[in-house]
């Protein structure tokens, strides 16, 4: 497991193309490539990571991530279980800058799709609002000729540039032209989306990076932009928000199916994160 620079020169159409998936898991490491990604979730729920971004997604998450920019989605536990109850549904754009022709995107009247594609270097992820008006087109496009593919990804880049319903998701630019060490950050990462839920120490984690807790330290820092301890935080919390939402489990007990083992520092780590306590997180979906 390593964080994987991909070579997309084998695609049968590398300025553009669309892939529809229904399994689950969309990649096995954290990774990147040189291609913009559009990736629209119709169905299916986990965890994604985008530069230092760590979040839930659901159904309607729209994401569009610029090249170069690490990322990877995952899917909640369930959809492992080999029982084939959780269904998943994906339409997965990679596109080259030149898709509709060299230089489009440098002429004056494409000047807001550029500076979105600027932006993308950070990640953006689209409102519900937005992903809801451009459901039906984004699951046709993978039924589309090649022509009617370029037309419409156009008319969506269009409509996605001039709606203010966005969210930036990278806090600095994270993006990497290297692989160099990166095997130890997959490892890590997979290890803490499986195990968030368990005691997990700083010793723990290094060496499952064969390194020492300093040199770690540095390490995860350099790779996530945060430290190990607010990464284990975001993603127990991002966890806590859709049990939250999903179940009716009383908010003690949210606590510690997440790996927290004390009520008042579950408390005051979600308020730190959502920006409100957990019993006003869910009077508010």
């Amino acid at each position: 497991m390593k964080l994987v620079l991909k070579n997309t020169d084998t695609l049968a159409n590398n300025r553009l193309n669309i892939l529809k998936k229904e399994v689950p898991c969309l990649d096995a490491a954290w990774h990147y490539h040189s291609q913009y990604e559009l990736l629209y979730i119709s169905r299916s729920t986990g965890i994604r990571f985008v530069g230092d971004s760590v979040s839930q997604f659901a159904p309607g998450d729209l994401v569009l991530v610029g090249p170069y920019l690490p990322h990877l989605w995952r899917n909640d536990a369930s959809y492992y279980s080999g029982d084939g109850t959780d269904s998943v549904n994906t339409i997965i754009t990679k596109f080259n800058k030149n898709f509709i022709g060299e230089g489009t995107f440098d002429n004056p009247e494409f000047s807001e799709i550029n500076k979105m594609l600027e932006e993308s270097k950070f990640g953006i992820c689209f409102g519900n609002t937005t992903s809801k008006a451009l459901h039906n087109e984004l699951i046709e496009l993978s039924e589309l000729n090649a022509a009617e593919q370029s037309i419409k990804l156009l008319d969506i880049l269009n409509r996605l540039s001039t709606t203010n319903d966005k969210t930036i998701l990278s806090s600095s630019d994270m993006r990497q032209y290297t692989s160099e060490n990166s095997d130890r950050i997959d490892v890590v990462l997979k290890y803490i989306s499986d195990n968030y839920a368990s005691y997990i120490g700083l010793t723990d984690v290094s060496e499952i990076a064969c390194m020492t807790t300093n040199s770690f330290c540095r390490f995860f820092k350099k790779m996530t932009n945060k430290s190990f301890t607010q990464f284990l935080n975001e993603v127990r919390i991002r966890n806590a928000t859709r049990l939250l939402i999903q179940d009716n489990l009383p908010v003690s007990e949210v606590c510690y199916i997440v790996g927290y083992n004390s009520i008042t520092n579950f408390n005051k780590q979600f308020k730190q994160i959502m920006k409100c306590t957990p019993k006003a997180y869910r009077e508010t979906i």
